[in-house]
């Protein structure tokens, strides 16, 4: 492994290098952050105090939440406080930034991946569920993906320090992520950025296909069902495969594409970064009835206590 001792820092050059623009970006971001961390602390809090919403499904999107919030902790802060000032960040910052990164968008996806089981065992298997999904079980596999996802990062991390960076220190990024640090080695990439895209196939795409898959079984199985259950499933589901997709897409083209530059790569790491965060708090409120009623009751709780005051 080289050990990297030229490079101490790198410079990232953001969204735009426009001082109004740097601003806009800013006050722009610095909204859709505080949106981010108000809708996904919303969803938690009244996960974990609804005794209404104890079921597997909720348990599982109490962590979707917790890992939107810390992917886009891990890149957005940062970026927000860079658009007003000098965009350097250290090796070691760096390597951090593009460790957590990966490790909780990497978390996202064996959670929609448990969601997406939860919803096969309670549809097509209900006589089964309460034993296939009990409280031990759903927690035992939360923690295999939080090891699952510190195997990924890891690797991805051990590529990247297995590069020299002896010279150029500018990424065209507004944080440190896989291809724009590529870009900057001192050596042949090809064979690490084979691997580096070989993994990310494997967890994004492969992981897509069969979330896709999964949901067209679900869908299928919904025939023995009286419309009144059908209704209630599809409302679910769909709210499911609406956050797949929504986090997929851009996932998918960002990392399994060859290390090239692409004009919209930045803006579709954004919606990566900020879109799907802020967006899967509200998909789950706006089409979840469960959730609605749950956080009414904890607001009406709320208004009580302070007339009580």
């Amino acid at each position: 492994m080289h050990l990297n001792n030229n490079v101490t820092e790198f410079i990232l050059l953001g969204l735009t290098q426009d001082p109004v623009k740097r601003k806009i970006v800013f006050a722009t971001f610095f909204l859709f952050y505080l949106g981010m961390l108000f809708g996904n602390l919303l969803i938690t809090v009244t996960i974990k105090t609804s005794r209404a919403l104890g079921s597997p499904m909720y348990f599982f999107l109490f962590h979707l939440s917790l890992s939107d919030t810390c992917m886009s902790t891990s890149i957005a802060p940062r970026m927000i406080v860079d658009a007003l000032s000098k965009n350097t960040i250290s090796f070691t910052e760096c390597m951090i930034q593009l460790f957590s990164s990966h490790f909780f968008g990497c978390q996202e996806i064996f959670i929609l991946i448990l969601m997406a089981v939860d919803r096969y065992v309670a549809i097509c298997k209900p006589l089964h569920y309460m034993t296939m999904m009990s409280r031990r079980v759903c927690s035992m596999l939360v923690s295999v993906a939080w090891m699952g996802s510190c195997v990924h990062s890891s690797a991805q991390i051990f590529l990247v320090l297995s590069l020299p960076f002896c010279g150029p220190n500018k990424i065209d990024h507004y944080f440190c992520d896989l291809q724009p640090l590529l870009k900057l080695a001192c050596s042949d990439t090809y064979v690490i950025n084979l691997l580096l895209v070989s993994n990310s196939v494997a967890i994004c795409t492969v992981s897509f296909v069969m979330l896709m898959f999964s949901y067209v079984v679900i869908l299928h199985s919904l025939r023995n069902h009286s419309a009144d259950g059908r209704r209630k499933v599809l409302s679910t589901c769909i709210s499911h495969i609406i956050v797949v997709i929504l986090f997929f897409g851009p996932c998918i083209f960002i990392y399994t594409c060859p290390a090239t530059t692409f004009p919209m790569d930045k803006m579709i790491a954004v919606f990566y970064a900020f879109g799907t965060p802020l967006l899967n708090p509200l998909i789950y409120m706006l089409r979840n009835e469960e959730v609605k009623n749950a956080m009414r009751k904890l607001w009406s709780k709320k208004l009580i206590y302070d007339d009580k005051r």
